[in-house]
């Protein structure tokens, strides 16, 4: 919690930012109630010079003082979320408030701003008639019925205006009616990077912790000056894969109509509280973004790895039908060619309170062509076919499909489906 000075308290404004934070949209995230807290209480004290992506996301987020924002984008990934909850809030519960926030896009200040009052406007059409001729008294009602009929004329003539197209299945299971953002959640390469320098497999619970996010993970206890330089610029950094760009890209353009909905997040910057509640697009592998281990039990295609850096990964097959592999290996390393895996999954939180789909490749060349097997109609059909579905079901239908692409040096293409399962959760 953001510390204030008391005499803050009586400012309407700040008034309204803890009715703001106190609303439903903001009870559970208390990084966007302290993000609030702070910008508004600076932008009310006049004190722009705390207002800079730096220093906001050392006050708030507990960055450290030599953090770079080039390379670590959680301030602005926050602040765009912030938007999206002030919206919600005046939509809805604050929609009848006085004063508004908002944050205008490029800074990081709060900008107040008071909402004139709508007040019905009153007839006087009447006062205008001389009621003593009877004709005039049924002018009023001829104009209204003239208006009537020229606008049903002018309705049916003019072309038909088709409305906004919406995400096509099963994108469509994650845009629900709560207005919630999507939250595509890309791989962390600095993640991949030292699990291949340290040459041993990480979990989830090691990847949250403190030691290994401050460059601590390598397993040789007195690493050498380079390896130290390595290792604090990895455990530092924010990097994504090529194939997570192509991915995301893919995905603005399916969501066109609701880009403005669309969180791009690191794996690095998600906390298991997150998962609570919400729509999430989780894109790479366990070996590259390891929330993804956190739903692999509920997975029938699971990725398997021997010897770290060493051993190609695998899709081990849990329960093979008729016709199918035990294991389906894929290319030895990214950049490679020759036949890639990858499974194109939709599964529920947890908890039931939203869903997730998650696109993961052994390789880079996987998980690319995951993404833009979505993009095709064709394929979209395909695999509704496959899973018995037709059309935009009208309760989710929770999914994982195992795909085979042919990759010639690093491009994905010609992509096919080997296997698919409906999931009961």
């Amino acid at each position: 919690m953001i510390e204030v000075d008391p005499d803050l308290r009586t400012d309407i404004r700040w008034q309204l930012i803890e009715r703001i934070t106190a609303s439903p949209p903001f009870q559970k995230s208390t990084r966007l109630r302290d993000l609030l807290r702070f910008m508004a209480e600076r932008t009310i004290h006049g004190q722009p010079q705390d207002l800079t992506e730096h220093r906001i996301g050392s006050a708030v987020f507990g960055k450290p003082q030599d953090y770079s924002v080039v390379e670590d984008s959680s301030v602005r990934v926050h602040v765009r979320q912030l938007r999206l909850k002030l919206h919600e809030y005046f939509d809805g519960e604050g929609r009848d408030e006085t004063c508004i926030v908002e944050i205008p896009k490029g800074a990081y200040t709060t900008v107040f701003r008071t909402v004139e009052q709508k007040t019905a406007a009153t007839p006087v059409v009447n006062n205008l008639i001389d009621v003593s001729k009877p004709w005039l008294r049924l002018l009023p009602w001829g104009l209204a019925a003239l208006f009537l009929v020229t606008t049903v004329a002018g309705w049916l003539r003019s072309p038909s205006v088709s409305k906004p197209a919406s995400a096509p299945w099963p994108l469509a299971t994650l845009f629900d009616q709560s207005n919630r953002p999507l939250q595509i959640v890309v791989a962390d390469i600095n993640y991949g990077m030292l699990r291949l320098i340290d040459e041993q497999p990480v979990t989830l619970e090691r990847y949250l912790s403190p030691a290994y996010r401050s460059g601590d993970p390598i397993s040789n206890a007195h690493p050498t000056a380079r390896e130290a330089r390595v290792m604090k610029y990895l455990s530092g950094s924010l990097l994504t894969s090529y194939a997570d760009v192509v991915v995301v890209s893919t995905l603005m353009r399916l969501t066109c109509d609701s880009n403005d909905r669309l969180v791009i997040r690191s794996a690095r910057e998600l906390r298991p509280r997150d998962l609570e509640e919400g729509s999430f697009v989780f894109v790479g592998s366990p070996s590259s973004n390891p929330w993804v281990s956190y739903f692999q039990d509920k997975l029938n295609f699971q990725e398997r790895e021997g010897v770290v850096g060493e051993s190609p990964k695998f899709f081990q097959n849990l329960h093979p039908g008729t016709g199918e592999q035990e294991t389906y290996h894929g290319l030895a390393f990214t950049g490679s060619s020759g036949e890639d895996y990858a499974t194109i999954s939709l599964l529920p939180l947890p908890n039931g309170r939203g869903s997730v789909l998650i696109l993961q490749g052994l390789q880079q060349e996987g998980t690319e062509a995951a993404g833009l097997f979505l993009e095709d109609a064709d394929n979209r059909q395909k695999l509704q076919q496959a899973l018995g579905i037709s059309g935009s079901p009208g309760r989710p239908v929770y999914f994982e499909a195992l795909i085979r692409t042919n990759a010639i040096a690093g491009s994905s293409n010609a992509t096919t489906i080997v296997a698919t399962r409906v999931l009961h959760p």
